[in-house]
């Protein structure tokens, strides 16, 4: 079997279309995506990639977002991203590839050392596949040419940043240890995440992107969504389960609670505490109560 298999089975679908086709996978190359577009006959007119993007995943070279220029000069594909969309599937009007391969020239054996992969053929129609384009079609953000711009200009940042956090090979690579927040000014992370960060110095926006990294929220959200998206973060942490159990957390305790874990030195704790408290005033419903030790409370302050 030739090392590129998988592209010949890839090919041959596409070169079947006439009416649509689809092209779903996490991690999209642009030479690939150029020659997927190449091998689509001229006659079809509607091509939906479904990819996603992430800016540890571009940084780490795995995904290419230049693939939104690529689908504006076709005229015909539109690119959409799904921040959870981890299924590989291919469609040409009523047949469709299913299996592990990305649109990579490792993945389809279109370069050297290629991977080990599979696709197998199966029907449009099959309750499975409607179920994930289902569930695509109700996840789904615009990946525009802007959007794509402005995640390379941040992989860019995050890639001379050497305590950004990397995207993990799994069984080679160390799990990360706990996340903590790192700006001290939280209002700063949608204004990044959107690009806007012309005026943030550039020590402070490193943090902030590894804030952003570490939340792992996905593009295209307006900024109540994104403010929901990293509350859910947050409350789920495990230095915040007194609050979010009981209502109210002791900043002293959590201080201490981190300073035993031997990771952090006492002003580290409370710094970190401190910060924790900064962004729970600004994305949560708290408010601070100086009773003995500071506690920090669920709900707004009574006047």
């Amino acid at each position: 079997m030739t090392t590129d298999h998988v592209w010949r089975q890839i090919e041959q679908l596409l070169g079947t279309a006439t009416n649509s086709v689809i092209l779903v996978a996490p991690f999209i190359k642009k030479e690939t995506f150029r020659a997927a577009l190449d091998a689509i006959p001229a006659g079809v007119q509607k091509i939906t990639c479904i990819t996603r993007w992430s800016v540890p995943e571009v940084a780490a070279g795995v995904s290419d977002p230049e693939i939104a220029e690529l689908a504006e000069q076709d005229g015909r594909a539109v690119v959409l991203l799904c921040h959870n969309l981890h299924a590989k599937l291919y469609v040409a009007d009523d047949r469709c590839l299913v299996g592990s391969a990305n649109l990579t020239g490792k993945a389809t054996g279109r370069v050297p050392a290629a991977n080990v992969e599979l696709l197998v053929e199966a029907d449009v129609a099959h309750p499975e596949v409607q179920r994930v384009l289902d569930a695509i079609e109700g996840a789904a953000v615009p990946g525009t040419v802007q959007l794509a711009e402005q995640l390379r200009e941040q992989a860019s940042l995050m890639h001379s940043d050497e305590d950004s956090p990397r995207v993990l090979v799994p069984g080679q690579d160390r799990q990360p240890a706990r996340w903590l927040p790192e700006t001290r000014n939280p209002e700063r992370l949608y204004r990044v995440y959107n690009g806007r960060h012309r005026h943030i110095g550039s020590d402070v926006l490193a943090g902030v992107l590894r804030d952003l990294a570490h939340l792992d929220i996905g593009p295209g959200f307006d900024e109540q969504a994104f403010g929901s998206a990293v509350l859910a973060r947050l409350r789920a942490m495990p230095e915040l389960h007194a609050l979010t159990a009981a209502g109210r957390m002791n900043l002293g305790d959590a201080q201490a609670d981190l300073a035993a874990t031997g990771d952090f030195t006492a002003e580290q704790a409370q710094r970190a505490v401190e910060t924790i408290a900064a962004w729970l005033g600004y994305f949560d419903e708290v408010h601070l109560v100086p009773v003995g030790p500071w506690e920090i409370r669920q709900g707004k302050e009574l006047t």
